[in-house]
């Protein structure tokens, strides 16, 4: 059994491959039972610490990703607040084939199923980009975006300013074509951007969806509970939606069950799920001014895509 690290997934992984990848695994058969998430205070509303298993499998693979989450560790212990570890086993005779670097996987795959629904539900023209977050998730996702749409023009939202010009210094060499910009105010940026990435922890919404404007693609994936938001009813209301998940984002997200408890939507209006997406084209954006909103909280599945292409990436290396 091979043990592969944060390096080896690093130097494996292409956006340019595991998004097509990832497009044609949800439309094959898999099996994703729900997701096992157990807070580790439950009768501590204060404290969000879990520890979570995430099972799949396809023809080829059986997979198992297994994660810690302890939001405070970065103010309390200097440490991430996200450990994540990845076993693969073989389909055909459950042989155990690796134990892979879950957190590294985690920030490819979540970017590149981002970047995936945007070029499923995004305009083919659109190219003002606005992400809100400047944490580990963030360049991953500049990346992954850009390899998909041709932008023009990125706004960058961040708490820290710092972060946000880290980001801007990085990217403007890479990316000469792209305007790269600090967002100085939200509600003014809002109106005119094409594509909105909500990457952060915020408990509250981040912008008002009365201001966005048709066409837009919005995505939030930052947020995993239920008492939580990235975005307002306002926009959910006024969207076309979509989750990369059913059973686990109207268990977890916030920005579906919050709406759905003031009585103004309900889980039916959801259009489909990743798999319907990749598989139905009738199914997505209907208009060049219809909003199109996905709410993705993870799915194991695409833990185990990625997670299996780098294992075989390290084993037909000489």
């Amino acid at each position: 059994m091979k043990i592969i690290n944060n390096e080896q997934v690093q130097s494996s992984l292409t956006f340019t491959e595991l998004i097509p990848l990832l497009k044609q695994s949800f439309s094959k058969p898999f099996h994703m039972p729900q997701r096992q998430v157990h807070l580790l205070a439950p009768e501590d509303h204060s404290k969000h610490d879990a520890f979570a298993l995430l099972p799949s499998w396809n023809d080829e693979v059986i997979g198992n990703k297994m994660f810690t989450y302890f939001p405070d560790n970065s103010s309390k212990h200097d440490l991430p607040g996200l450990f994540s570890k990845i076993m693969l086993f073989r389909r055909e005779t459950g042989e155990p084939l690796a134990l892979v670097d879950g957190t590294s996987v985690t920030y490819w795959r979540t970017a590149a199923i981002s970047a995936l629904a945007s070029q499923l539900l995004s305009r083919e023209d659109s190219q003002h980009l606005m992400l809100f977050g400047t944490g580990n998730l963030a360049a991953y996702l500049l990346h992954a975006h850009i390899s998909v749409r041709p932008l023009k023009k990125v706004t960058i939202w961040g708490r820290s300013a710092e972060k946000v010009q880290k980001l801007i210094n990085e990217f403007s060499p890479l990316y000469p074509q792209i305007s790269f910009y600090t967002s100085l105010d939200v509600a003014q940026a809002i109106p005119h951007v094409d594509i909105i990435c909500c990457a952060t922890g915020s408990k509250t919404p981040l912008f008002d969806g009365e201001l966005v404007s048709n066409g837009c693609h919005i995505d939030c994936l930052g947020n995993h509970m239920a008492d939580a938001r990235e975005c307002d009813s306002a926009i959910i209301t006024k969207a076309r939606v979509y989750v990369d998940s059913l059973a686990n984002t109207l268990n977890e997200a916030g920005e579906l069950l919050i709406p759905i408890s003031e009585g103004i939507f309900n889980a039916e209006a959801i259009v489909g799920e990743l798999a319907d997406m990749c598989k139905q084209p009738e199914i997505l954006r209907q208009s060049a001014d219809e909003i199109t909103l996905f709410k993705s909280v993870g799915t194991a599945v695409s833990d185990l895509v990625a997670a299996y292409l780098v294992y075989q990436k390290i084993c037909t290396r000489k």
